[in-house]
């Protein structure tokens, strides 16, 4: 597909946010707004398209940009026009808020009042690696082990990654990222952490458990060898969360966080998973 169509293919959902807005200034819904679209596309009128774009969408392409990928990609454009014009479902009007600890808050317009979606009332979700983030904070605050283990990719919590019957002792937040031990080596349990100051490495949630981890196991670990060091990580999460971006890239995800720091991300099972942070 030309870059043109991908451009356009992009901007769709603008459109669909740009009908959000209007239903509360000119009591245009997003079927109104798509249908409004939809024939501009199709009459040529492609200067009328693009003002019924999201500012978002301008900002990512320029008016020129749209006429030429519109001139480029006639039946394409042809296509897309025609697929809008009649929308197989009922248009539903969402919103997503970021409250101030970072946590993502869904509505739904219903009935002429935005209404607070359920997932608001998932305290431990895994719908989106943000929501999965903010369950294991929430459940490492209330020392909820049990819980913990669902954030827990397969692999690390059936014991597949390494060779002892202990979680891996965590880096030191100042140990660099090639000092890292091997995630298939038991490490010792009195290692000390490397003096060179540098971006932590990355830990496993599992750690490299020949055995199957259990909530007793990784409780032992982190209140107490690892307890400072799993604090202080939890702590640069936490404080990075609220202004942070999380990248999705199919099914793996990553957010910096602190001085190199990364919490990854892997999506099983269709929920995602907190692979090593």
């Amino acid at each position: 597909m030309a870059d043109g169509v991908k451009a356009l293919a992009l901007v769709l959902s603008a459109v669909v946010l740009l009908g959000c807005g209007a239903a509360t200034t000119v009591q245009q819904g997003p079927s109104d707004t798509l249908r409004a679209y939809a024939q501009a596309l199709e009459q040529g009128r492609v200067d009328d398209a693009y003002r019924l774009l999201s500012d978002e969408a301008k900002r990512s392409m320029s008016l020129e940009a749209f006429r030429r990928a519109v001139k480029e990609n006639p039946e394409d454009v042809a296509e897309i026009a025609r697929a809008l014009a009649r929308p197989s479902t009922d248009p539903v009007v969402t919103a997503t808020v970021i409250v101030p600890n970072g946590e993502e808050l869904a509505l739904i317009y219903e009935g002429g009042r935005w209404k607070v979606d359920g997932s608001a009332v998932d305290l431990y979700g895994q719908a989106t690696p943000r929501q999965a983030l903010l369950g294991f904070l929430r459940a490492f605050e209330r020392k909820r082990f049990d819980v913990i283990l669902r954030y827990v990719p397969d692999a690390e919590r059936e014991g597949i990654a390494g060779m002892s019957d202990e979680p891996a002792p965590l880096p030191s937040p100042d140990a660099p990222k090639d000092a890292a031990a091997p995630k298939d080596a038991a490490a010792p349990k009195d290692a000390a952490a490397p003096a060179k100051p540098g971006a932590p490495a990355p830990t496993t949630m599992g750690g490299s458990s020949a055995a199957q981890l259990t909530a007793d196991k990784l409780k032992t670990a982190w209140e107490g060898p690892q307890k400072e060091q799993i604090n202080r990580i939890v702590q640069a999460i936490k404080t990075a969360l609220p202004g942070s971006q999380i990248e999705e890239t199919g099914d793996m995800a990553a957010m910096a966080y602190g001085a190199g720091g990364t919490v990854a991300f892997v999506r099983e099972h269709g929920v995602w998973k907190i692979k090593d942070f």
